[in-house]
């Protein structure tokens, strides 16, 4: 049996742009509104799934008590740690170690920024999330509520993207996407 997941990336931040990763920020008064948007012709969903970081959070709990939704918080769904590289921007880190980002651009699997998570472990705990989740509510039509690397890292997955490709996936603040878990544990696009 299928499990259908739609995705939900959070909406802009407060302290927005770069590679805010593990950084706990909150949601500006627009990233509430792109998210609000979203989910407006949305659903109908079994569960809300969410990763615990308060910019996915604190809106999956607004919407698990609007839709009367169980809201399940888990931390294998939290965006890829960046290490030494956490909170700064593209174009801050291309005057500082512009080397190393055209490493991690060119292929995100084989560099790893300083003291981050390797992209392999990254995608490691994420798919081991995503089969929990098949394991638990096959049959079932969750919304999860995530972060852009957890979202393009699935995307490419079921694309069946090259591992170089990784980052080449776009999603914007308040997108969502829709995929099906198959019985096998193979992503696909779409329901």
């Amino acid at each position: 049996m299928s499990l259908r997941l739609d995705l939900l990336r959070h909406g802009e931040t407060e302290l927005g742009g770069g590679l805010r990763g593990s950084l706990d920020d909150a949601l500006t008064a627009n990233g509430w509104t792109q998210m609000r948007a979203a989910v407006v012709d949305g659903g109908p969903w079994d569960r809300i799934v969410s990763s615990p970081l308060q910019r996915c959070a604190r809106f999956a709990a607004e919407l698990g008590e609007q839709l009367n939704l169980s809201v399940h918080l888990d931390k294998d769904l939290q965006e890829l740690h960046f290490g030494a590289w956490e909170g700064q921007s593209a174009a801050a880190l291309m005057e500082t170690d512009a080397e190393a980002l055209g490493l991690f651009w060119a292929d995100p699997y084989g560099f790893t920024p300083p003291q981050g998570e390797p992209v392999s472990a990254f995608s490691s705990r994420v798919l081991a999330a995503v089969g929990r989740l098949h394991a638990a509510y096959a049959g079932e039509r969750i919304l999860l509520v995530s972060h852009g690397g957890v979202m393009r890292l699935l995307l490419a997955q079921a694309r069946e993207l090259p591992r170089e490709q990784l980052l080449n996936v776009e999603v914007g603040h308040g997108a969502l996407f829709a995929l099906t878990v198959a019985a096998d544990g193979a992503l696909k696009e779409g329901h």
